[in-house]
């Protein structure tokens, strides 16, 4: 049985045996796409949704494979991912680090809001303020300034 199936929780050093994690150089270059996808199951909308096609599939039930070196970060993948297992983060900035992830509750935070942040068990670990949103696929996608050392790990957000 595997760790996520068993805690309902995927940790990041199973993300990144997964290769899910671009190395620390491709983080610090600017935004980049992490998938948290380890599901086998028959989805592939992520690939016909990159406009750079830097995600890829052997097939309709694989796992998704990113190529780091062609993502840019435009965060597309995340509103469309109908299992919210995508995200982007974004670590080049000197002051603080930025994640963009899925939001479903309405309404949607505004910008400039202050909402708690939470890990992947729904712990809040701080603070961060939403810099922008926009809506995809009925998705609102979100971006939220986080305080540095946290964007690997924030998940989701709670609008206070």
């Amino acid at each position: 049985m595997s760790e996520a199936r068993r805690t309902g929780v995927i940790s990041l050093k199973t993300l990144q045996r997964y290769g899910y994690i671009p190395p620390a150089e491709r983080l610090r270059r600017g935004p980049v796409a992490i998938f948290e996808c380890i599901e086998e199951i028959p989805c592939n909308i992520c690939v016909d949704a990159c406009p750079l096609k830097a995600v890829s599939m052997s097939s309709i039930v694989s796992m998704p494979v990113i190529d780091f070196s062609r993502c840019i970060g435009c965060a597309v993948c995340v509103g469309k991912c109908p299992g919210q297992a995508v995200f982007v983060v974004d670590l080049s900035k000197e002051d603080s680090e930025y994640v963009t992830l899925p939001y479903e509750m309405s309404p949607p935070p505004k910008k400039g809001a202050v909402v708690k942040l939470l890990n992947r068990e729904g712990v809040v670990v701080g603070r961060g303020e939403v810099v922008k949103f926009f809506i995809d696929n009925g998705t609102y996608v979100v971006t939220v300034r986080v305080p540095k050392g946290l964007a690997l790990n924030v998940r989701a957000i709670r609008v206070s």
